[in-house]
């Protein structure tokens, strides 16, 4: 199965001049946690919900004042509609990220595949092992392959259910 076949099309796209609080806005309207950056017609980036939540709402400046490109993760992780979806899962697990922007062969947008898209219309094969591979590379040694979660933990050390 290819990208083209799981992927989402008609994909919308935000300048980095871009008030924050827009692209939030333009998220949550879409139901998407991503948005590409482009200047020009050129792809620079791409601004995440964790980047709104972690950079702009817990960072040190005001919300208001701040824009996407001071924000965005820069540079960009693809690939291309025409290849594999195993291909696609193998990309996310060495970019640790969950979402890629699909480019056809003139490089040119044409979409994006999420971890989700691979899971729901792809294999789910593909998508366990992309998942295992972009969650374990992350995470402490303490909370690898166990698939216990910190809060999980600490409820269980706050019960005196642990030691």
């Amino acid at each position: 199965m290819q990208v083209k076949d799981v992927m989402t099309a008609n994909v919308e796209r935000v300048p980095p001049d871009t008030p924050v609080r827009e692209a939030a806005t333009k998220m949550r309207d879409l139901d998407v946690g991503a948005i590409p950056v482009y200047e020009g017609d050129k792809l620079i980036g791409m601004v995440t919900d964790r980047d709104i939540a972690i950079r702009a709402c817990a960072g040190d400046g005001a919300v208001e004042s701040l824009t996407v490109r001071e924000i965005m993760s820069p540079g960009i992780s693809y690939c291309f509609e025409d290849e594999d979806i195993r291909q696609a899962g193998k990309h996310m697990r060495e970019k640790e990220v969950r979402r890629l922007v699909v480019l056809d062969r003139g490089k040119r947008l044409v979409g994006i595949v999420s971890l989700g898209d691979l899971a729901a219309q792809g294999s789910e094969k593909v998508a366990a092992k992309t998942l295992e591979g972009v969650t374990q590379i992350g995470r402490p040694p303490s909370r690898r392959a166990s698939g216990q979660r910190s809060s999980e933990k600490q409820t269980r050390t706050a019960r005196g259910q642990e030691q």
